[in-house]
């Protein structure tokens, strides 16, 4: 009995040095991204069916409708790693004679445009790309 509880103490002991000194990340390549100055963006007024995609540089804020948009940053993933692109975003809304209130802050991805969307009962905003034009990165 003793003898077998050593055992399973030494199996376990091996178990756990190999598991802190293995390395984990075998075969993965971390992705590097990079940061562009334009984010493509797309658009839809729900009212009039309305869909369009205009580009916004990034610090720039733009106008649509009712809705003022800010670009934060861009980033994409270069064309041989697995394409991402996502912008963090802020967006507000005025309308005359009422203070502007926050409607979005935060993160929006071209590959999943559900993970992080804006509710708003008019408009709908969502990331298409990013373009850089130092180092033609092209959504």
């Amino acid at each position: 009995m003793m003898r077998r509880l050593r055992q399973n103490k030494c199996a376990t002991v091996l178990v756990v040095a190999f598991a802190i000194i293995a390395p984990t990340d075998v075969g993965y390549v971390k992705a590097t991204e990079i940061q562009t100055d334009t984010a493509v963006l797309g658009w839809l007024d729900k009212v009039t069916g309305r869909v369009n995609t205009l580009e916004a540089w990034v610090g720039d804020t733009i106008r649509i409708g009712t809705l003022s948009i800010n670009v934060q940053t861009c980033m994409a993933r270069p064309p041989e790693e697995t394409p991402e692109k996502g912008a963090f975003i802020k967006i507000w809304e005025s309308r005359s004679g009422e203070s502007s209130n926050e409607v979005f802050s935060g993160w929006m991805f071209a590959s999943s445009p559900a993970l992080s969307a804006m509710d708003h009962p008019v408009y709908d905003v969502w990331v298409l790309g990013c373009k850089d034009r130092r180092r033609s990165i092209i959504e």
